[in-house]
């Protein structure tokens, strides 16, 4: 008793006391902003502010691609979040097995289809935007599997390869390219995405195929 006697007989002490006390009040008070948590799912989210697990590679990005041309301004991962809760999921399944996702290509705005189209105006290989493609609505990735180390997992192609071998069904590769396929794509369809026959790399979200295209653009840092 007679401590805390000789505390408050100095002011001192006791401005110190009551500061500290004002402090823990404010933290007890403080709580988190609901809107933060309550996101929809079909709000645009960047990837990087839900998870750090993942390897980027986004070759839209440059010119490192068939396009032989930079379309995007920066290179950044955006998609709608439901995506980003399966992709996250998806990945964790992958990380269990000692691999991770790298990821290619995300959300695409509308306008940068646009720019594809007039570079490569060919249905074959780029999506007419008069249509927009499942990228524009925020549902789908381009992605492989690397090693904790970052070694890309043998698939038999380069991404955007156009050709035959580039498709799901191609036999004539070794046993180990066909069975890092089959992992690529049987993990993701637990997460619910659908592959795409012809591009190995191609993973669209299911609940995102009928979401409307959309021209929302991030800001560049």
């Amino acid at each position: 008793m007679k401590i805390y006697l000789d505390m408050f007989s100095s002011p001192k002490l006791l401005s110190v006391f009551l500061f500290l006390l004002s402090q823990l009040n404010c933290i007890s008070q403080t709580t988190v902003n609901p809107q933060i948590l309550a996101v929809n799912d079909t709000t645009f989210v960047n990837l990087k502010d839900f998870s750090q697990d993942f390897v980027y590679d986004m070759k839209y990005a440059t010119d490192d691609n068939f396009l032989k041309s930079k379309v995007y301004d920066c290179a950044e991962c955006y998609l709608r979040y439901k995506t980003v809760k399966a992709l996250i999921l998806a990945n964790q399944r992958f990380m269990k097995k000692g691999f991770k996702i790298k990821l290619f290509d995300c959300y695409r705005p509308l306008d940068i289809q646009k720019k594809m189209w007039a570079i490569v105006p060919n249905p074959q290989y780029v999506a007419n935007p008069s249509k927009g493609s499942i990228h524009n609505r925020g549902g789908a990735v381009d992605i492989t599997l690397v090693d904790f180390d970052g070694k890309e997992l043998d698939m038999g192609t380069s991404f955007d390869f156009f050709g035959k071998e580039a498709g799901h069904d191609y036999p004539d590769f070794s046993k180990e390219i066909l069975n890092n396929r089959k992992l690529l794509r049987k993990i993701m369809g637990k997460e619910h995405f659908n592959s795409f026959d012809s591009e190995w790399w191609h993973y669209n979200l299911k609940a995102g195929l009928n979401d409307n295209v959309s021209n929302f653009k991030w800001e560049c840092k």
